[in-house]
This record gives structure tokens, sequence and C-alpha cells, in this order.
């Protein structure tokens, strides 16, 4: 028996979850054909499934066809929910990319198509809907291989119990549609090519590998409603997937966090190795040769220090659809649920199996969590005129005292005609922020925040369906009733620059002082920690506590308060005191030497600032910061001075960052010229033709291609999200229906209007006393603060230059 996990996948509406139940049904699995469209398909267990007619979460289903045992994962279609998808592709052995006939390859499906490349998952495409209207084998084809891949090709029926000892040459079989398919084939293998040359064919065993490796992509046609085709897309797994090897070491990948109708917390995990028991128990422990995925390391070779859990895995769950069965052991190769785990979360690895790297796939917009009688109207009204006002304050003086007392009047007239911002009360709150926490634990990125400043809930979410789901799953799983305010983009903030930042906090019988190192990382590298001291300089207990201090907690910048991105902090220095210091005073140290270190960046000071003789260190700051000093630091290199890269801009050497999404968009060609205009007004830029690549050219200096269709144009290219978001209605509008926009996020760029989102945040790095930059010191039996300028004066340790 060959036992086999294949995911199913595609874009919404393609006809998936469709597919899932025809090869249920035809299985024997099931005894009746359901439909999304009448709310009893097999696989959407859940209410809100049933009540939308789409997959929210991953579900599993077990179908058995001759000697193959498939684990069938149904995942979710729509691209808000598409995170949900990429986290269930870690624990694929096989994918199965469903593709309407009528449609033919969208947006969303080149998406998932560079997700199941980016995992390395070999592919099965199913092309369904072929009893529709307009729907041609030949033009979906075509279309494959020019959007997705070349190597995708229809391949022979062959009994899956012929050939398996890779002796039987597939040229020779009844079914093989055109000959010169299989010379075409083994063009995409060298091995096949030698075994076409001497035998005439190709065997079943290469096949099965070429697959596997992603050489090759077989694929089939038909229809999933009227079970037309699905007999021999079933006979075609079972011919030509393979069963992986898996070692003896016990290893697991979580995927998956989820809570059944009791409330019992749930933890679906993939074994790849070993055998996973019920009653064991697992910890997120491992040995230094496991490496770390996501977390950061050390020069030694170490891991940063985690917080180490070890719990037991109660019961182990077999789920197919919404019933399940439990299991003593399961095998290596298996999927399943585990209840009484509590620390887990989707990605994490256990035993030999390291921690997964952050999603591709991320949230871009930030909402506000609200009470349910809020005016949105009166909200939008009210941000409207907070924006008139900071533009009129930002407006340079023309020398009339009126105009700075003019901008103040429209400020206190705005404040005065506009409501309140509404508040839950504190029970309300709790409650509230108590079930977001439950479905952040299911899904990370939500990424739930309490902003202390604001007095607001803020989540993260994809996009306006997701938000619905969200505050549906509220009202019907905790019975609370919210809504969103408008949603905004969700910014970053990095450097440009390093800087050596330095935190002290030394109240009355408490020591501690850390020197952090801040220097711009890659682009998509997030926030990498490292440390560089000496454990005869500051003991390694003490050292790993700073570096759990650092990763613990969201670092925001100092322009507009947003979370900081592409940086690496490295611990360069510090001391403790052998009676005074303890764990907490680290804790408050090491945040405030990172917001230090920003500060000096935001004033213009990159390396380690270096005073001239003569001049205090604070002198030298409040230089840099009315602008008399834009290349850094005084010195030299070899004198311990600054090191400095690039200029000093409006806001020193910090940047704010804004998402950016890549776009492929269809319009008629005499609607090009619009499309064109929209873009570059937008800041965008673009290519013309299928097959821009991925450097985008700009504006209409790259306007070289030429649309596949004579009758569209295909424009390629990356725009900001903050220009593009609402852009898909303007598109519907002006093509008439007949145009059609598709985005998927790009990463992170320098925001391309940033004085005016700096502006409009009206964000007081220095009133945010949550985030400080400055520093505690003691004397005469006190403590006392130390503004963020001059804590280099009074810092007991050197800089480590």
């Amino acid at each position: 028996m060959t036992h086999i996990v294949a995911g199913i996948l595609a874009h919404v509406d393609a006809g998936k979850t469709t597919l899932s139940e025809a090869l249920l049904y035809r299985s024997g699995r099931i005894r009746k054909l359901g439909r999304v469209d009448h709310g009893d398909a097999f696989l959407d267990t859940e209410s809100l499934e049933k009540q939308r007619g789409i997959t929210i979460h991953a579900h599993q289903a077990s179908v058995r066809c001759g000697n193959l045992d498939l684990t069938l994962l149904d995942t979710p279609g729509h691209v808000d929910f598409a995170a949900e998808t990429e986290r269930v592709l870690r624990v694929l052995d096989y994918a199965i990319l469903v593709v309407s006939g009528t449609d033919g390859v969208q947006g969303h499906t080149e998406t998932l198509w560079r997700l199941l490349a980016r995992y390395q998952v070999p592919t099965f495409i199913f092309v369904n809907k072929m009893d529709a209207a307009g729907a041609d084998r030949a033009v979906a084809l075509a279309d494959l291989r020019r959007r997705l891949s070349d190597a995708v090709y229809e391949l022979p029926m062959v009994a899956p119990d012929s050939g398996t000892s890779g002796s039987v040459p597939l040229i020779e079989a009844a079914q093989w549609r055109q000959a010169e398919d299989a010379e075409n084939v083994a063009t995409l293998d060298e091995s096949a090519m030698d075994e076409y040359l001497e035998t005439g064919g190709i065997t079943l065993a290469r096949l099965r590998t070429m697959i596997a490796e992603r050489k090759l992509f077989p694929v089939y046609f038909g229809s999933a409603l009227k079970l037309d085709g699905v007999d021999e897309f079933m006979t075609g797994l079972e011919t030509y997937v393979r069963e992986p090897q898996w070692p003896a070491a016990f290893g697991a990948r979580i995927y998956k966090i989820s809570h059944d109708a009791q409330h019992n917390r749930l933890t679906w995990l993939k074994v790849t190795g070993g055998t996973l028991k019920a009653k064991a128990l697992l910890t997120n422990a491992r040995d230094s040769s496991v490496p770390s995925g996501g977390v950061p390391s050390q020069p030694d070779g170490g891991t940063v220090p985690q917080s180490v859990w070890q719990e037991k895995a109660d019961q182990v769950r077999v789920y197919n659809g919404a019933k399940f069965d439990t299991a003593t052991d399961i095998p290596a190769g298996s999927v399943c649920a585990v209840t009484g785990l509590t620390h887990t979360f989707p990605g994490e690895g256990l035993g030999m199996e390291p921690d997964a790297e952050s999603p591709s796939i991320q949230p871009v917009l930030t909402y506000t969590v609200l009470p349910p009688d809020t005016d949105l109207n009166a909200l939008a009204e009210r941000a409207a005129a907070a924006r008139t006002a900071a533009a009129i304050a930002s407006e340079p003086e023309q020398g009339t005292e009126s105009d700075g007392e003019q901008s103040k009047n429209a400020e206190s007239e705005a404040d005065s005609t506009t409501p309140p911002m509404p508040s839950f009360d504190d029970l309300t709150l709790h409650k509230v922020t108590t079930a977001l926490r439950e479905l952040e634990d299911e899904d990370p990125l939500l990424h739930v925040v309490w902003q202390e400043r604001l007095r607001e809930v803020h989540v993260q979410l994809m996009g306006a369906v997701q938000l619905e789901i969200i505050q549906q799953e509220l009202h019907d799983r905790f019975g609370l009733d919210v809504v969103f305010g408008p949603g905004g983009i969700l910014y970053r903030e990095t450097i440009t620059a390093p800087i050596e930042g330095v935190g002290h906090f030394e109240p009355l019988r408490h020591y501690a002082e850390a020197h952090i190192r801040l220097e711009p990382g890659e682009p998509g590298s997030g926030v990498q920690i490292a440390t560089a001291v000496s454990e005869n300089v500051l003991d390694r207990n003490w050292q790993r506590l700073i570096m759990t201090h650092l990763g613990e907690r969201e670092h925001l910048g100092v322009l507009i308060g947003a979370p900081l991105a592409d940086v690496k902090l490295t611990l360069v220095a510090g001391r403790a005191h052998l009676k005074h210091t303890e764990g907490g005073d680290f804790r408050q140290a090491t945040y405030r030497a990172v917001r230090q270190g920003l500060m000096e960046l935001r004033a213009g000071v990159s390396g380690r600032p270096s005073a001239a003789e003569g001049q205090t260190d604070a002198e030298f700051v409040k230089e840099a910061m009315s602008g008399g000093v834009q290349s850094g630091g005084r010195g030299s290199d070899s004198d311990g001075g600054a090191v400095t890269t690039g200029h000093a801009g409006r806001y020193g050497y910090c940047r704010v960052l804004e998402p950016w999404y890549r776009f492929r968009l269809e319009v008629p060609q005499d609607m090009v010229g619009r499309a064109m205009s929209d873009i570059q007004r937008m800041a965008g830029t673009f290519e013309m033709g299928d097959d821009a690549g991925a450097g985008f050219g700009s504006g209409a200096a790259a306007s070289t291609g030429s649309a596949t269709d004579a009758d569209y144009a295909v424009l390629t290219g990356e725009c900001p999200v903050s220009e593009m978001r609402d852009y898909a209605m303007d598109v519907n509008a002006y093509t008439h229906g007949r145009g059609r926009l598709s985005c998927t996020f790009a990463g992170y760029r320098p925001c391309h209007d940033e004085e005016r989102v700096v502006r409009e945040a009206h964000y007081d790095p220095e009133a945010d006393l949550e985030n400080t930059p400055d520093s505690v010191f003691c004397a005469h039996g006190a403590g006392y603060p130390v503004k963020w300028y001059k804590v280099p004066e009074f810092a007991h340790v050197e800089y480590a230059g």
C-alpha cells in the first residue's frame, strides 16, 4: 500500500472542493455527492463555510483507491486565506492544482504555483469544468504551458501494477495521445532522454522520478461535478506517485492550530520521522545539530534561548471530515491532530524538524477593533479632518503669525466637530482581547496588538472577506459583536546606517547596562539577532537573557511607531552587578538601548557618536539634530569613530517601508493607455506582455513587449499597496467588466510618500513611555532619568567601536 499526503489547491470557484467530493465518492468514502452551493459538502465542516460556500480552513479526508492510501487536505481557495494554504504546503508529498477550464490560469493560480515551487511540492493538474460552454482542451493546455510551465503533459493510462520494475517502455501504451509527446517529455530530463534513445520509450519508474523532482507535471481534464475524468485522474495518481522514505528519528511539522466544539486545543501536524505515540512527551527542545529555521543564531552555532516546553500528547486523532478516530500511534508520513499541547504554533518543528521560515504571504492591512455601535462614517470624517489639519500645519510658513494660528485653529476645530473615538468598557475589552488571542493562536498572522498609546486593539488582515469572517467568528464562537475601522496600510520601519545604542537601568538596588549595535539588514530579512560579546566580559546567562529580550517583542521605529524590519541587532557590550542585577533589569536596558540607537539615527548620527574636543556628546547629538552633522558621527575607523553608510535624509538614517503588490492587469487594447497612465500616477512600474520578468521596467519606456491576445493587452509590474488597493473597482468600471486585475504581495520597499505618512502619524517617540529611549541612572541613593542624547556621557561601559 502506498501512503501519501496530497493537498488540493485552486483559485476560488475553480471547483476544488467539488473535485474533493468526487474523489471521496468514487473511492466509496461517501455515499452521496455533496455540493458547495448546497452547503452539504463533506469537507466544508464549519457553519461559516456552509453559509458562504467557501473553504476557510484546511480539512482532512481519507481516500483509498486500489493500492493508494491518500490523505487529502482541502485548502482555502480565496486569496484572503492564502496564508492558511501556504502553511499546509510544508506537509504535502504531492499537490493537486485545480484550474477552471473556462477561466484558465488566474492570478491566484499563479501565486499558488510560485508557492509550490518555493516548497518544492510535486504537482498534478486537473483542468475542471470541461463540460462548460467555451471550454477547449487545446486552449487550456496551451495556457498552462505559457503561464505555468512548459513541462505540463498528458500521460498515458497504464495499469498501476505494470512496469513497476521500470522495464515497460510507455511509448507502446495505446492510450499515449501523441507519439511525439514521449520525445518531448524525454527532453525534460537527461536520464529520461538516455532511456528514450536506448529503448524508444520512457519507463514508469523514470516518470515517477521526474514528477517527484518537479521536472514533469501531469495534467488531466474533466468535470468534477459530473464525475467526468475523475476515475482517470484517480488512476493516474495511483500510477505515478511514489511514497517518500522517512527517517527513523522522530520529527514532526506543525501546520495548523484549531479548537474543537468543546474548546479543546488541537495541534495539527505531520509526522516526518519515527512514530508518534499517544501519551508521549513532546518538547521543542532540540540539540545543536538541528537548524533553527527562523530562530536567530549565535556566533557559537547554538540557538537563541527560547521558552522550552515539555507537554504530553493526550490524544491523537485522525480526522476524516468532521469525524475522527483516536489512535495509539501514528507512523511517519501520516497527518493527525493532537490534544494537550498549549505552546505550539503553526510552522513549528518538533524533534529533528526545524521551524519554518517566515511565510511569503503576509497581511498588508491593519484594522482597529471597535464597539458595534460605532458610527464609521463619522470616524471617516474625523480621519479626513485630521489629515486636513496635518496638511495645513505642515505647510511652510509665509512670514505671518496668523498662519500658525490658523493651523492650530483648524486642528482644534476638527477636534471639536468630530465625535470622540468610541471604546469598549473594561470588561468587554477583556473579552474581545481574549477572543482575538484565541483566533491569533490559530492564525499567527492575525497579529493582535494592544496599542497602549491609542488605547486601541489592532489586527492585521489580508482583505475584506477575512475581515467579515473574523467578525462572524467573534459573534458565533464568543458571542461578541464588533466592527472594524477603515483599514490602514501596514507600514514598517528600517534603518540605513549602523549605530551603537546604549541602555542603562539603575534604580536603587538594580543595575544593568546593554550596548546593542543596530545595522541595516537585507530586504525581507526581518529582525536578526546575534551576540558578539565574550563570556569573560558578560556572563553567558546574562547574554542569553538579553538575546531573549531582543527577540521577545516587536521593536517599534521612531518615525511612525511601526514595527522594525530588515534590521540586525547585535549585543556588543554590557555590564551586570554581582549583587543588584536581576533579570528584569536587562529587559529594561535592552529595550532602551534599541530605542536610544534609533533616536540617534533619526538625529542623523551613525556609527558611534564621537564628539569633537571640548564638545560633549549631548552637544554633538543636538548639533546633528539641528542639521549641523549630515554625514554621521565624527572621528574615523582608526580611532573608533563613526562608520557611515550613505547620507542622512530628512529623517536621518531612519526610513519608512511600505508593502508593494506584484500585479497582472489585462485590459482591452484600446484602453491600455489609460491603464499605463494610472500605473504611472500610482508610482508603479510595469512591463507589457505575458512574459514580463521579475525585473520590471518603468513607465512607457517598458512597453516593448506585445500582448498574447490580439484583443487584450497584458501589463505586469509592481505598485505600492496604498495606491492600488482599490484599483480593481476602477478597472472594472472603465473596462465595463472586461478587465482583470490580480495582485500578490511583493515585499516591502521604501515608502514613496514618506513625508505624508510621517506627518499623518503624529507619532512622538519621546512621549511613547512604553518604548522610551531614555535611561535611568543612580546617584546619592536615588534613581534619576537621563535623556537619550545624554546617555553616552553617563554610560558606564565604553563603546565597543
